[in-house]
Order: C-alpha cells, then structure tokens, then sequence
C-alpha cells in the first residue's frame, strides 16, 4: 500500500465520519431535541426502553451517542440506572440500522434502479440534493434537512472511497495471510475493540469492514471476532463520558461495558462450541456487505433476547462494582454533555428554573409561615433551601453562558436570554423570602405582634403575593401563556394593597396608635412582598413571550406592553384585575379595618 494510497484512505475515514456526524447533527435540529425527551418519558418497563433504544440509535446512527444521551439523563437524575438498562440494550441493535444501508455497497445487476441504489451513485445525488437545500433555502426546515442529506451523501461517498482506497491493500498475500489470523477469536476481538476504541466509532468500524468484504478475504470465522469486538470497543466512548460524572452515571457507563463483555463471552462460547461439536457449514463463507450487515444485527439482537431476562443481574452487578459514595446532588443537575445537543441543554435548563421557582416558592411559605408561628427549624430550612438556590443559580448562569457560544436559532437564543433573567427573578424572590424570615426572628426576639386587624390585612397581600408565585411558576411548568398572563393583574393589586396600607401606616404614626419598631417591620414586610410580585410580572412576562403568538411583539417593548394593560389596553386582563381586587383587597379596604391600629 503506498502513501496515496494510505492518504485516500484517512481522507476517506475522515469524509465518512463527518457525514455521519453532519446527518446526526441535522436529525437533532430537526426534531428539536424531540428524540432524547423521549428517553425520560418512554422507560417506563425494560421492553419500551429496548424499543425506544433502538429507534433513536438507529435514527442518530450511533449507539455511543444513545448511551452518552443516556449517561447524561441518569447524572441530571432524570432516568433511573435501571431505565437506562433497556435503552442501551436497545442502542446495540439500532446502531447496526447504518450497516443495513450501508449494504446497498453490494448490490449488483445492470439495470438503472440497481444502479442508482449503489453508493457511488447515491453518494453525490443525496450530496448536491443536501447542499442546494442547505445553500439555497431559509424557510421551514428546508436547511436541516439539507443537511440531513449532505451528511447521508457524505456517508455513501466516504464509505466507497475507503473500498476504492483499500482494495491495493487487500491484494497483497501478506495482508491476507495477516487477516486470516484474525480468525483467532482472541487476536480478533482484540483487533475489533482496538479500532473501534481509537475511532470511537463501531458504525464506522462496521464500515471499513465492509468494505474490506470487497476483497473476498473476509470469512465468517474472521469477521465475528471483528464484530465482537467492535461492540466492546464502543464502549469507551461512554466511560471516557462518565469520568467526573454521578455513581450512577458510572454505572450506566459500567451497564454498557458489562452488557456487551458477557454478550460476547456467552456468544463466543455458544458458537465456537458448536462449531467444534458439529463443524458449521459457513464457518469460512466468504461474506459481503450484505452478509456482514446481517452478522452485525443477529449478534446484537440474539445478546439483547439472551440478557434481557437478567437486567436486574446487570444492575446488581455494577451497584456491587462501583458502590455508594456521598455525592452533592446539585452537582448533577446541569451535565455539560448535554451541550452538545443544545436542544436537550435548553430543556435541562428550563427545568432547572422550574426546581428554582419550586424552591422559592417554598421559601415564601416557610418565611410566611414563621410570621404566624416562629419555629426555629424552619428557619434554618430557609436558609439551607437558600444556599441551594444561590448554588444553582450560579450553576445555571455558568451553564447558560456556555451554551450562548454554540450556535443557536432565533427562538433557543431568545430563550437562553429568557432563562437568565428568570433564574435571577427566582433567586431573588428566595432573597426576599429569608428578609420576611428576619422580619419575623426580629418580631420574636422583642416579643412584638400585630394587632388582628394588621395580621389580617398581611395574610390578604401573602395571598395576593403566593397566588403570583404559584401561578408564575406554574406557568413555566406548563409553558402557558394564559397562566402567565394571570400574574400582571395579582401584581397590580398587590401594588395597590401595599400603597393603601403604607398610607394607613403614616395615619397610625400620626395618631401615636402605632409604635415605631412594629411600624418599621410592618413597613420591611410590605416592600419585601411587593417585590417578590414584581419578580413574579419579570418571569411571567418572560413565558408570555415564548408562548404567545404575539411573543415577538412584546419583546420589542416589554414596558409599553405592560403600561398599555395597566392603562385599559386589554378587557381580559381588566376583568382579572377585578377578579383578584375583590378577592385581596376589598377585605382589607372595609372601613372597620382602615380605623383599627396595629399595637
């Protein structure tokens, strides 16, 4: 083999990775992350989660990207080990889809549909279909999946370069005596897992042996090893994944390596066993594109039937292996190789927002909650709850700036923007929870107390503000616009219960009725609780803009959005205002409360 030849044949290696890498990358915009959410919701038994494994392996062309995409999810904390099992089982036989299209490298006949259907043929029509979708339209999906196209032209184009680029090599007798060593199934597992470890590839493993099949120097015998060993030799690129990640995201790395460890040990002996007792017939048939196609998908499907039985053998067998440790669990909620699938990333994040809403909104309760009853454990659960938020906020930030320098569409740009401001919306209402909490350890150490009348007049803005929040996170749970549009109303009321109250406030200085340590707390507590409304409109509007039709709109000039509802702009949110007046401010507006004063 000379050096052009040994050239044509990286340049061909490297021109069917970055196909598949291309197609994989187009299949992922395309379905907007679609296709691993369905990893988190679709595993709810071995057999859906073998299934599910399979598609989308097939569809991305790799069951190390499956069993990354499945690391990832078990670190955030989204799928169990035990979910993961099915998915990887499944991964093993969805990866072999690219061999079985692959195989086209082998058809033969002289007629025009058998010739269009070989590789060098497909190769350069799906590759100029790709790049005229690709350069020349802009709307819809039109790009994507030219893309999509490219990549799969790139694949063909690639894989019959490197049957062109080793065919001098196959020649020669000594490469072929070398290959037929390879028939040892020790030397050839070796020589599969080998190759496949230094490409991180067993698709593309799969592939240079098939076009080495070309030559009529690959047998049965020396082609199973091969296979194999492949199968082993994937698994790197989960471990490498798995280094600095969760116990479990180690063990789901551990699952995959065990998985096809035991698959390979009980196949080899089964096979080679019988083929000692009996002598097999097609031990030394030559094989093509074709037949190793299929050797590649019967050894993966007959190892998934074999030890699907055992998944939970499987599980013991790496929670004995890698044992329980202390972990900090805010350390697996963002994992950086979601990155690499920004779509997937942006959801994670979403998500997260959601724990941090979730978790102020928690705060607030507890904080309220002191008012009334002062508990000292509920106090420190505050403040353990706020460094929690502190923490993933500071996480999220990291984690979204990160994410901004891949490159993102319009609207995933628009919504890392959206997920910053909200994270700092949350974390600020948690703010704003722990000053309620000092108000309230003030008011019990100098044993002060609202008078019935103040309390009553707190617990009608603490509902007002608690509806906001609750409805603001629930609206980023959702994704609704409704429920978003519902706090704008809740927070002008508060506005409106704060103003009426501070006035009353300055009356009851003015008579004496009021003392001035209870006055200044009263007062802490309004303008914590007014603020926390005004976080809840930021966040909400934020949602609004993502669901609403008229999101783009609103973005432009999010102040003269709001300043128009409040002037009039909309009936719906003048009936909400209403609505939520009668329930939290008409109470406290009674005559009889606005004369009482706070002792």
């Amino acid at each position: 083999m000379t050096l052009p030849d040994l050239i044509s044949l990286l340049g061909a290696l490297a021109t069917f990775l970055f196909g598949m890498s291309t197609m994989t990358t187009g299949l992922e915009k395309l379905t907007s992350g679609k296709l691993a959410s369905l990893l988190e919701k679709l595993t709810d038994n071995i057999l859906k989660g073998v299934l599910l494994g399979a598609v989308v392996a097939g569809m991305v062309h790799s069951s190390a990207a499956t069993t990354v995409m499945c690391i990832g999810f078990v670190n955030a904390g989204i799928l169990k080990l035990r979910q993961a099992v099915g998915v990887i089982m499944g991964a093993n036989i969805g990866t072999t889809v690219t061999a079985q299209i692959l195989r086209l490298g082998g058809l033969s006949g002289g007629n025009l549909f058998l010739l269009l259907l070989r590789p060098e043929m497909l190769g350069p029509i799906f590759a100029f279909v790709g790049i005229i979708f690709y350069s020349f339209f802009s709307g819809g999906n039109k790009r994507t999946w030219g893309q999509i196209f490219l990549g799969l032209g790139l694949l063909f184009m690639g894989i019959k370069s490197m049957e062109t680029a080793l065919a001098p090599l196959t020649q020669l007798e000594a490469f072929q005596q070398l290959f037929i060593q390879f028939s040892n199934p020790i030397l050839g597992i070796l020589v599969g897992a080998g190759i496949t470890a230094l490409i991180q590839s067993s698709t593309a493993s799969v592939a240079i042996l098939q076009a080495l099949s070309a030559s009529g120097v690959v047998t049965f015998s020396v082609a199973m090893p091969i296979i194999m060993g492949q199968n082993i030799g994937t698994c790197v690129t989960a471990i490498l994944s798995s280094i600095g990640a969760s116990r479990n995201a180690k063990r789901t790395a551990a699952v995959h390596l065990y998985f096809n460890i035991i698959g390979t040990l009980v196949f080899s002996v089964a096979l080679y066993g019988l083929n000692a007792a009996v002598g097999l017939l097609f031990w030394n048939q030559v094989m093509d594109y074709g037949s190793i196609a299929n050797l590649h998908s019967i050894f993966n499907i007959v190892c998934t039937l074999i030890l699907l039985p055992f998944n939970r053998v499987l599980v013991w067998l790496v929670e004995k292996t890698i044992p329980e440790t202390g972990e900090d669990p805010v350390a697996t909620l963002l994992d950086p190789r979601f990155l690499a699938t920004p779509p997937v990333a942006l959801e994670r994040c979403r998500g997260v927002v959601i724990q941090m809403g979730e978790l102020a909104q928690k705060n607030l309760g507890l904080a309220q909650g002191l008012l009334i009853d002062y508990n000292e454990k509920q106090l420190a659960k505050i403040h353990e709850n706020e460094e929690l938020l502190d923490h993933m906020e500071s996480s999220l930030d990291r984690y979204l700036v990160q994410l901004s320098s891949h490159s993102l569409p319009g609207r995933d740009s628009d919504l890392v923007s959206d997920l910053l401001h909200a994270l700092t919306d949350f974390e600020r209402i948690g703010d704003y929870a722990v000053n309620l909490s000092e108000s309230a350890t003030v008011l019990s150490e100098q044993k002060l107390s609202f008078s019935p009348s103040a309390a009553e007049e707190l617990k009608y803005v603490c509902g007002a503000v608690n509806e906001a929040l609750s409805m603001t996170v629930e609206a980023y749970r959702t994704r609704s616009a409704e429920n978003a549009f519902r706090v704008e109303p809740l927070e002008e009321v508060v506005d409106l219960m704060t103003a009426t109250l501070r006035e009353r406030h300055v009356e009851r200085l003015k008579r004496g009725d009021c003392t001035v340590e209870l006055g200044t707390q009263f007062l802490e507590l309004l303008t914590n609780l007014e603020r926390i409304s005004d976080h809840c409109s930021n966040a909400a509007v934020r949602v609004i803009q993502q669901a609403s039709p008229h999101g783009a709109l609103i973005r432009q000039d999010i102040h003269n959005y709001l300043q128009q509802l409040h002037q009039g702009g909309s009936a719906e949110f003048a009936s909400q205002f209403e609505q939520a007046k009668e329930r939290y401010f008409q109470p406290i507006a009674q005559e009889k409360l606005a004369k009482e004063a706070v002792t």
